[in-house]
């Protein structure tokens, strides 16, 4: 089931947002088959960025692993890739020999820098690649000094998401022209196209330089975080003049004398004040006045909170597989709705079943086996 059933694509195991694209792809109901190292084989890994995929374990110093790899190329619509520049044509898994193999394949690419610029052989990790685009400094209080939003900027937003746009726009282009072609994905240039916003009301004079003074960096008294009676915390997002009304009117500072909403001068005290007020209650009671309402507000739960929350639990925004608690496959569809995820897969544990499904021959598959191409 799902939107993309009838996919095949081949996945070079990786770490962090190359399976995290792949699982994507996955969750959208693709066949997605994970090339593991055959070092690795046996390993159990309970990953939850592993679902959905069945494995192979091919050693691609062995020629006859490669060729393997390439036979399985023949026949994919698409392969994902998140090496260095150079890596995969040193292993002879290049694009340019498997579009030779394979012209209409979607030769998917993933890394930090991209695959050519000056840093583009350095090594590096989330916080590197949004710290060049602008993101990192961002994210920041006034006063204090850049905070890493995880890696949910770099690695997943701007690299994940971005090579599973390319990589689905890319094989809807490939329906007409009959031609695959290479999808070059950089986390820096994903995370300084999720910037554009701040581009925008930047050269629009709305952005300042100074971070943690802006509308939607904390600077802004009804759009931040807030301490909680019992040292937990709740967000308010009052943006809009009504819903900032409802803010004023639901925490009882309807009643006094307060600046203009935008008059940025009195921002810090009225943030003051909204503080000394959101103190006065726990979350708890603060979620029974404000949640559903308009104020725009949002109990802030951790992780193990977060499954447990009364909608999410409506929605199923969590799942359970295999004992792991994780989040449920996104978005929703309609009518080709996605089936559930199935557990990771120990590196190397469907290879025969995989070949075979993919035109190996039973004696083909014992060769590859007795020659340790293939765990």
């Amino acid at each position: 089931m799902g939107p993309l059933k009838g996919v095949k694509i081949i996945e070079l195991a990786g770490i962090g947002p190359g399976p995290f694209c792949a699982m994507l792809l996955s969750d959208l109901g693709a066949e997605v088959i994970r090339v593991d190292r055959i070092e690795n084989a046996g390993q159990k890994n309970a990953g939850a960025l592993l679902r959905g995929r069945r494995s192979i374990a091919v050693d691609l110093k062995n020629p006859q692993g490669v060729a393997t790899v390439l036979k399985l190329v023949e026949k994919a619509d698409a392969l994902l890739e998140g090496f260095r520049p150079g890596v995969t044509e040193r292993m002879g898994l290049g694009p340019d020999v498997c579009l030779k193999r394979n012209p209409r394949l979607v030769y998917g690419r993933m890394t930090g820098w991209g695959q050519d610029g000056p840093l583009s052989q350095a090594a590096g990790h989330d916080i590197n690649y949004i710290a060049l685009t602008g993101a990192l400094h961002s994210v920041q209080r006034e006063g204090g000094r850049p905070v890493p939003p995880l890696n949910l900027v770099g690695d997943f937003g701007g690299g994940a998401l971005y090579l599973a746009v390319g990589v689905l726009a890319a094989l809807l282009e490939a329906r007409s022209s009959g031609k695959g072609q290479i999808v070059d994905t950089s986390m820096v240039d994903g995370a300084a196209h999720l910037m554009m916003m701040f581009y925008e009301m930047r050269a629009t004079g709305f952005w300042t330089e100074v971070p943690g003074t802006n509308l939607l960096d904390t600077g802004a008294p009804f759009y931040d975080a807030y301490e909680t009676s019992d040292g937990k915390y709740v967000s308010l997002g009052s943006i809009e003049p009504k819903f900032y009304a409802e803010l004023l009117r639901l925490s009882g500072l309807e009643k006094e004398e307060l600046p203009q909403q935008m008059d940025r001068a009195q921002w810090p005290a009225l943030k003051r004040r909204v503080a000394e007020v959101m103190r006065t209650k726990t979350r708890e009671e603060w979620c029974r006045i404000m949640e559903g309402s308009d104020v725009c507000f949002g109990p802030v739960l951790s992780l193990a909170e977060a499954p447990k929350h009364p909608h999410n639990v409506s929605r199923q925004t969590f799942i359970d597989v295999a004992g792991v608690v994780q989040p449920a496959p996104a978005p929703r569809f309609s009518r080709t709705r996605n089936d559930p995820p199935r557990p990771p897969a120990i590196p190397g544990e469907n290879g025969a079943e995989i070949l075979s499904d993919w035109g190996f021959s039973s004696d083909e598959i014992g060769g590859l086996r007795k020659s340790r191409a293939i765990a």
